[in-house]
């Protein structure tokens, strides 16, 4: 049997009448950019959060880079985050000269440690910015707690957690802004690049809104320099139809992770879900000392599997490279060399996701 990680031609089979005529009603239309559909997903999306404002973007990174803009950071700025992340949440704070500072992770749901986040607060800590990395909430409750002590911003990195929430309080919910991706692979992905920022704060939503069009308050008038990163209107009808299975769409995903967890051998380490926290695995990742070995195992009978994050950010030469300092994250570092990622989404078959446990725990036999 061959299992990719991730088939997206499944999901387009499936819907590909509801999505052409979408698409069909765009052209009749004759409106690409922005507009109605980008409007009405802005509202669903917000609405969906639970905050006032969405303001549609190019992609997940451009939605992280305007929302560390408008909330003020520059030079020597300091954000504290995690190292166990994509590259963009640490790459925006760079690009705008601010400086990363790491905390390390936990062991069980890869999110930031809390109990470490005090100690690294100086007086030009201006953010903190937490990853939900996975689908898993990082600890926002006390990540407020520390913000609202200390006076200072937070601003969520959701690309991997549209759905997931702390109770009924959903992420992107708790900061100044919630940055989410569109990226094909997400949980509802467009089929280009796409991105959204959220937020409760009026002025937060016109400064975002600003800068995603040059700066511009009103057409051909500048009041600042901004960024060219609207959210195109194809991708707003796609994303809006999809919005609509959204709890389907992460509920199946649960569903396959339940099986993964009941059924796959104890002698990996499986992800791990807080009481009263609502993960909507994005990615399935088990920790083993076998790593390289049982992937290889794996490729050998068709299953894919995929390395995130094989290093951390602040071993990586691009940041190293600009802050000129030296991290010993132990936790991040042994994630990194134990974590592998399955097949998870919608789409996948029961007997594949059977097969994939099969072949795991034949492994360990």
């Amino acid at each position: 049997m061959r299992v990719k990680m991730l088939d997206l031609t499944r999901e387009y089979r499936k819907y590909r009448k509801e999505y052409v005529d979408a698409i069909n009603s765009i052209f009749d239309k004759g409106n690409f950019i922005l507009g109605e559909d980008v409007s009405n997903l802005e509202k669903s999306i917000a609405e969906y959060i639970g905050v006032k404002y969405g303001i549609g973007v190019g992609n997940g990174t451009d939605a992280l880079l305007l929302s560390l803009k408008a909330a003020g950071i520059k030079e020597e700025d300091e954000v504290i985050t995690t190292p166990f992340t994509f590259f963009a949440t640490v790459e925006t704070i760079l690009q705008l000269k601010g400086v990363p500072v790491f905390v390390d992770i936990n062991y069980d749901d890869f999110t930031m440690d809390l109990s470490q986040i005090e100690k690294k607060i100086t007086k030009k800590t201006k953010a903190i910015l937490p990853v939900h990395i996975f689908g898993h909430p990082a600890d926002m409750v006390g990540i407020e707690k520390i913000a609202k002590k200390y006076g200072l911003l937070i601003i969520e990195d959701c690309a991997q957690s549209l759905g997931a929430r702390i109770g009924e309080r959903k992420c992107g919910n708790f900061g100044i802004a919630g940055t989410v991706s569109f990226f094909p692979t997400k949980n509802i992905g467009c089929a280009g690049d796409g991105g959204m920022v959220v937020t409760d704060s009026e002025n937060f939503y016109r400064k975002v809104k600003s800068l995603r069009v040059h700066g511009s308050t009103e057409k051909y008038i500048h009041e600042e320099l901004g960024y060219n990163s609207r959210l195109d209107t194809l991708q707003a009808a796609l994303l809006m139809l999809k919005m609509k299975r959204i709890e389907q769409i992460n509920g199946r995903r649960r569903e396959i992770a339940k099986n993964y967890n009941l059924k796959i051998t104890d002698k990996v380490k499986k992800p791990f879900e807080k009481k009263g926290y609502y993960h909507i695995y994005h990615q399935y990742s088990i920790l083993t000392e076998k790593r390289d070995k049982l992937k290889d195992f794996l490729k050998e009978n068709g299953i894919d599997s995929t390395i995130y994050y094989p290093l951390p950010l602040h071993k990586q030469n691009a940041v190293l490279n600009i802050i000129k300092k030296e991290y010993s994250l132990p936790v991040s570092e042994e994630v990194s060399r134990k974590i592998l990622s399955l097949p998870i989404y919608p789409e996948l078959e029961d007997e594949e996701v059977f097969y994939i446990i099969e072949k795991i725990n034949q492994f360990y036999d």
